[in-house]
């Protein structure tokens, strides 16, 4: 069975031989595996693990194409700069993380009408080549291949930042929904001319990031209000073209979830476990409507400690795979931290448990 056929399998909660498999890794993860050398030049996490899904982001969002970056400050560790966005962001230049918010040129409906005109389907946000061809890599491999992008949540923030959009949602929510909308439109719009230019990938992976430790970013009545008619628009599209829909969230989503079923995913992918997410307690309630993809506590693989990883793929992979409904993956990232032995170590445990 190849890995396309396996997870086209999967996402409709048929009989197949083994559980997926895919994950995502830290860039300085490849690095220090390469000059350890465990990977080839150039050679790719997919070849080398043997994984069922392959990804490729096409898409660039940003508001102002023609904008180039302007270093603001820069220090030994860190550089800040602003986008075309019109955000002012801090990287860190020793580590990967995500971009710290410092300033946002749009802050309500004032700024966001001086920005909007710009987010229109220009070809330029589409990088059509590498599509095509991780799409042509991917089905000579054998594996499903998913376009990858973020959703509308995932695109509101860089441009007014997380408290902005929150603060948003409660003292103006119509702009908050007008934001989601138009890049909504935006994504079906991209996606149509990527598609008809191109041809359709196996599926939509679409990234929405939406919660916190505990807690969503908003309640379910302003998920249901302000962007589950987004999600509604965006996944119609790719259900309009047989087109099965991932969906990853870090954070605690648990009390989106039902509404996130409403708006028609068929998968949930990351399931954090530190931010209180529970695989077995998620496939238990919503296993029959949906797929799960993650929920393996990473942090298991920070040890390096193979009688833990042991524990905790013993305790969650035999309950998950009940119902062919169930892809291995951490619930978040694989840092350089993990040994390359361990982390090849937990793909060829969690295959053998994960084997019908």
């Amino acid at each position: 069975m190849t890995g396309k056929e396996r997870i086209q399998r999967i996402l409709k909660h048929q009989p197949v031989d083994r559980i997926g498999l895919y994950e995502h890794f830290w860039n300085d993860t490849y690095k220090a595996w390469e000059q350890a050398g465990h990977l080839k030049n150039g050679e790719s996490y997919e070849d080398h693990f043997g994984f069922d899904v392959q990804e490729f982001w096409a898409f660039n969002l940003v508001a102002d194409l023609d904008f180039k970056p302007q270093v603001v400050a820069e220090t030994e560790e860190t550089i800040t700069f602003l986008d075309g966005n019109g955000a002012v962001l801090r990287r860190h230049k020793l580590h990967d993380s995500t971009p710290e918010h410092v300033d946002f040129r749009v802050k309500d409906w004032e700024g966001w009408e001086k920005i909007k005109p710009l987010l229109t389907p220009d070809p330029r946000r589409i990088n059509f080549e590498g599509y095509l061809k991780a799409k042509q890599e991917a089905a000579a491999a054998g594996r499903f291949f998913v376009w990858s992008g973020v959703n509308v949540f995932e695109s509101i923030h860089p441009v007014c930042g997380h408290e902005n959009m929150l603060m948003g949602m409660v003292l103006d929510p119509e702009w908050v929904k007008d934001m989601a909308d138009t890049y909504a439109r935006l994504l079906v719009d991209l996606q149509k001319v990527l598609f008809e230019a191109e041809g359709y990938p196996d599926g939509i992976w679409f990234y929405e990031d939406m919660g916190y430790k505990g807690s969503p970013f908003m309640s379910p009545a302003m998920y249901c209000e302000l962007i589950q008619p987004a999600h509604r628009y965006t996944i119609d599209y790719a259900k309009s073209h047989n087109l099965p829909v991932i969906m990853h969230s870090c954070g605690f989503v648990e009390p989106l979830l039902p509404h996130m079923i409403e708006a028609g995913i068929d998968c949930l992918q990351v399931i954090e476990i530190k931010a209180g997410m529970d695989l077995l307690k998620l496939h238990q309630l919503y296993g029959d409507q949906i797929c799960f993809m993650g929920g393996i506590d990473v942090r298991t693989l920070y040890t390096n400690d193979r009688a833990i990883i042991d524990r905790e793929l013993e305790a969650k992979i035999p309950e998950a795979m009940k119902g062919f409904n169930y892809m291995v993956h951490s619930d978040h990232s694989i840092p350089a931290t993990v040994d390359y032995e361990t982390y090849r170590y937990f793909v060829q445990r969690a295959l053998e448990l994960g084997t019908y």
